[in-house]
């Protein structure tokens, strides 16, 4: 299980092929991801249920990044 105490505001969101795709803005809640804004200026949401590490300074989700954008929300 994710200690999500490690997840912190700036790291890195990298898919399961390694890429980055977010960049945290801080958790919401104890559940929930909030990310910073994209280049249209809308934050995402994504669970933490989907992280599967945060080693190297970075949060790895278990999916391709184009996956994870599709199912990101825009609501927490």
């Amino acid at each position: 299980m994710i200690n999500t105490n490690e997840i912190q505001p700036d790291m890195p969101v990298v898919c399961s092929l390694d890429g980055q795709f977010a960049t945290v803005d801080h958790m919401e809640g104890a559940n929930t991801i909030k990310l910073k804004k994209d280049e249209t200026g809308q934050h995402h949401y994504i669970p933490v249920s989907w992280v599967i590490s945060t080693d190297d300074g970075k949060v790895k989700v278990d999916r391709p990044g184009e996956e994870a954008m599709q199912e990101w929300s825009t609501t927490p």
